[in-house]
């Protein structure tokens, strides 16, 4: 640990201009700025993801999405995972905001993925380098990429693909339906819920039952995985890790959506006692803490910008289902949050546009990082709230 400290200040090189404005941004409090209408946001943060595509063009992953900024490498390399699931808010927001040159851009990331696919319906994990091992989770979200290129942009081989990948993902579960092989770090983890949506809604357009119950399993294992408070156990990184705001919200997502798609209450009241645990510990401000033990016990200081977004999505989707409205005031601070550390500044900057990984920025959770899922979550939630549509769209929409 010391040595990690001692390293970190030539990882992060912070005497560089462009690092130390952003550190003494937040040290002086001078970071957050007014909120502005929705759409203003949206825009800048769709503008971001393109600009982050656009670090690709001329490079053996063309037509990926960089996985975002950061102080110690600055562009990083295209990211199979969260491209996968931006295709879905390129999609959605080029109906939103009329920009149909954004169809083009998922396009181009469907392309890409397809072309990374491996023999055994797998995608390769982490930066598709050479020997990165194929990841569920990786794997799952780019499975979501797959079936909005079907399901909106008419492309019959994106299901095919998301069958092969579906098939890769049920050899390798476990009779449980717990994911204990080919997964992050070796260890289980809950948040593979959001793995087990991609392949519900994967069976569910290709009428295959055996790929349906399968998803099912998950959804059954991590209820046994939840506690009185509502909170999950085995849903960090590592077997020990308290688990980020991050990853507590993937985890809540995935059960709520396939509880939805299968019309199963028990599924969707074990997320809502989740995300009710979670908005009980907001802050009047919008902020939650950056890790959350057990009865929803804060065990951070900073907040992880990218959970912020991904519980006011959640929060979203709940009063979308249930139409109760019971939510509405954590969207609104959470939100109002996001938008006074959302950095607009026109110049365009690497950072413009983009949301840190913490506020500070120093923070644990993407420390020192523009992650692109961080814009991601916030304009799918602001797209949700402008335009009253579920990203992704519904399995039940229209097929192009």
């Amino acid at each position: 640990m010391i040595r990690k400290i001692l390293q970190a200040p030539f990882r992060y090189q912070p005497w560089k201009p462009a690092h130390a404005r952003l550190i003494a941004a937040d040290l002086l409090g001078v970071s957050r700025q007014p909120a502005q209408a929705d759409d203003v946001h949206l825009r800048a943060l769709v503008d971001w993801l393109c600009r982050a595509q656009d670090q690709r063009k001329g490079c053996a992953d063309e037509g990926s999405v960089s996985a975002g900024w950061s102080f110690e490498d600055g562009w990083l390399q295209g990211y199979p995972e969260t491209s996968g699931y931006i295709i879905e808010t390129f999609l959605a927001a080029a109906d939103g905001l009329n920009r149909p040159e954004l169809r083009t851009r998922a396009s181009r990331i469907v392309d890409w993925e397809l072309s990374i696919q491996n023999k055994d319906g797998s995608f390769p994990g982490h930066f598709g380098e050479s020997g990165s091992r194929p990841v569920i989770f990786n794997t799952g979200q780019i499975m979501h990429g797959m079936v909005a290129g079907y399901l909106e942009l008419g492309r019959d081989e994106c299901l095919v693909a998301a069958v092969n990948a579906a098939n890769w993902m049920i050899a390798s579960q476990d009779e449980d339906g717990c994911w204990r092989r080919n997964v992050h770090n070796g260890v289980p983890h809950t948040y593979n819920t959001r793995a087990a949506w991609a392949l519900l809604r994967t069976g569910l357009m290709a009428n295959d039952a055996r790929i349906i119950a399968a998803a099912r399993r998950n959804i059954e294992w991590a209820l046994t995985q939840q506690t009185a408070s509502g909170w999950f156990r085995t849903n960090g990184f590592t077997a020990e890790q308290i688990p980020f705001t991050h990853t507590i919200a993937y985890a809540i997502r995935g059960v709520l959506e396939c509880g939805v798609l299968l019309d199963e209450a028990r599924y969707v009241e074990a997320a809502l006692k989740a995300a009710r645990g979670l908005a009980a510990q907001q802050r009047a401000d919008g902020f939650l803490a950056g890790t959350y033990g057990d009865g929803w016990v804060p065990n951070a200081s900073y907040c992880c910008l990218t959970g912020v977004a991904q519980s006011a999505l959640n929060w979203l989707r709940f009063d979308q289902h249930t139409g109760s409205g019971e939510f509405t005031v954590a969207v609104d601070r959470g939100l109002d949050y996001l938008k006074k550390n959302h950095r607009i500044t026109g110049t365009g900057a690497p950072e413009d546009g983009g949301v840190a990984g913490s506020a500070p920025i120093w923070g644990r959770y993407s420390m020192f990082e523009y992650p692109n899922w961080a814009a991601k979550f916030f304009a799918d939630a602001l797209l949700i709230r402008l335009y009253g549509h579920a990203v992704p769209a519904t399995d039940r929409g229209r097929r192009a």
